[in-house]
């Protein structure tokens, strides 16, 4: 009998001194067929060197290999070029400088062979830091409880589950089903959301609550200090906004639900951008996020007071005080 084939893709950008991690745990797997895909997104470093050297451990694994160049677009693009390219059973999308444990593509691949209801499954991971790879900090599904749950749809529009790329195994079928141009919208990096949510509307996804990868945290990941901190977040939401709703829009559903589900986002980020308001004296930011949150019916008190706060220094202790009891 035929195994199934898995496909992984994997985007990278500048990975010379990482992406052997990777690479080199595809190259360890205990399952075989495996076509992986190496989307190289305009690296200008020796990226193409390394990926190049390993070609002939994967002629003797008997891995399928496609590389591809690009012009640099970001992560999202390249995961686009590779959903055009992959022709596996099962879909698997990671980034360049994580870790697959050798046993992950194999455990993933017997459940959903023995569990056809299930559209995707997800595993657990560990989160260990570049300098220390094999102590892991923490497993990433700490502070999720509700991790388990088989139903993920509005666990992840509220930001009450965890996606993390490496961690799930998505049925091509199921996806062709939900995403049959097989396209994402290349506007912002946050694939992990576009390829689960309209998954998650449809199709149940099982939980593996034994970590089958590690997500490394560089040291670069914690250089940004403080300065321009809310800066940052507020653009970050303001991507989150548009991602979520440009995915929400993209899914067939009833427009009474279609307007449940972006009103549950407006929520959620007008709250966040109305706190930050407050951090970045923005009178005009908060004002237009209170509308919001009247227009959808749920402002509070203390909305109305963050409004107030911004921009006021005799009220802005006294909204954190606020913020912080209740």
């Amino acid at each position: 009998m035929t195994k199934p084939l898995v496909s992984i893709i994997t985007p990278c950008y500048n990975g010379e001194k990482s992406a052997h991690r990777m690479i080199e745990s595809i190259l360890n797997q205990t399952y075989s067929p495996i076509e992986y895909i190496f989307i190289n997104d305009g690296s200008t470093d020796k990226t193409e060197e390394l990926f190049n050297s390993y070609f002939p451990q994967f002629e003797e694994k008997g891995i399928k290999v496609i590389y591809r160049y690009q012009e640099n677009a970001g992560q999202s693009t390249a995961v686009n070029l590779g959903l055009k390219l992959f022709t596996g059973d099962y879909l698997c999308w990671t980034d360049a400088d994580d870790i697959l444990f050798p046993d992950s593509v194999e455990k993933r691949v017997k459940f959903l062979e023995g569990h056809p209801e299930y559209g995707c499954v997800q595993s657990d991971a560990y989160i260990v830091r570049e300098d220390d790879l094999d102590t892991p900090v923490k497993k990433i599904s700490e502070g999720f409880p509700k991790s388990a749950e088989e139903d993920q749809f509005e666990l992840c529009l509220r930001g009450e589950s965890f996606i993390c790329c490496h961690c799930f195994m998505v049925r091509t079928s199921a996806l062709v089903d939900v995403l049959p141009s097989k396209a994402i919208y290349t506007g912002r990096r946050e694939q992990n959301i576009q390829l689960m949510l309209p998954v998650y509307y449809k199709y149940k996804r099982y939980f593996l609550s034994e970590p089958l990868c590690s997500y490394v945290v560089s040291a670069e990941s914690h250089s940004h200090g403080q300065e321009g901190k809310a800066e940052r977040l507020l653009k970050q939401t303001d991507g989150y906004i548009d991602i979520f709703t440009t995915t929400l829009n993209g899914i067939d559903m009833p427009e009474s639900e279609r307007k449940k589900y972006i009103d549950i986002i407006m929520n959620i980020y007008a709250h966040r951008k109305l706190s930050l308001s407050v951090k970045l004296k923005d009178k005009v930011l908060a004002k237009e996020q209170l509308r919001i949150l009247k227009d959808i019916g749920t402002d509070r008190a203390r909305d109305h007071f963050a409004a107030l706060a911004a921009g006021s220094v005799i009220l802005t202790p006294l909204y954190k005080i606020i913020k912080k009891f209740f």
